[in-house]
């Protein structure tokens, strides 16, 4: 089998931002020539498959800037310093939804777009939902919808919602429900 592995010459960071860093590192192919790779350093994040009971799930409607649309999605933020991701996402629930998680069960992390950063989102079902006031951060205008479930795939398949954390959260929750040993492997009740 051909070997894959690049090896790490040296790193440059070359922008320190908020929310993330990027870099250009120089690495050693296979081969033994060298080649650049630009990437982005992110904190990682976490996301929710808030479930409400009946097929319905709690989902934030906000505007992105980057792609200049309005979009739905499942509440997600990023893991702040000294945070894990299970506190960033119980903080984070509360902050976008007013929702206060009562279950809790991690279910994996993925890379989002593995071409150019290494950020690792958290997937997490919660139920067991108790609602004490949303609580956004200064810089946030979010709407809270509560969608049942047939209609958010039906929206994914329209092009509706076309953020990637919320089509991989939304067909895992489709499969959740439809498929109980893997509820019993989570520990989910329905």
């Amino acid at each position: 089998m051909k070997k894959l592995y690049e090896e790490q010459v040296n790193s440059k960071k070359i922008f320190t931002g908020k929310l993330l860093d990027v870099y250009i590192d120089e690495v050693r192919l296979p081969d033994g020539r060298q080649a650049a790779r630009e990437y982005i350093k992110h904190p990682g994040a976490s996301v929710v498959i808030p479930y409400l009971g009946d097929k319905k799930i709690v989902f934030v409607r906000q505007y992105r800037y980057p792609v200049r649309e309005v979009t739905i999605e499942l509440p997600a933020g990023k893991i702040d310093p000294g945070e894990n991701p299970e506190e960033t996402i119980r903080r984070e629930l509360i902050e976008e939804t007013g929702y206060k998680i009562g279950e809790l069960r991690y279910i994996f992390y993925f890379y989002p777009s593995v071409g150019y950063t290494n950020e690792k989102l958290y997937i997490f079902w919660a139920d067991n939902l108790e609602y004490i006031g949303q609580r956004p951060d200064s810089d946030e205008n979010i709407q809270v919808l509560k969608i049942d479930l047939d209609s958010v795939v039906e929206m994914i398949f329209d092009g509706k919602i076309k953020d990637s954390k919320t089509i991989i959260g939304v067909f895992i929750a489709e499969y959740l429900l439809e498929n109980e040993q893997l509820r019993e492997k989570y520990n989910i009740k329905i």
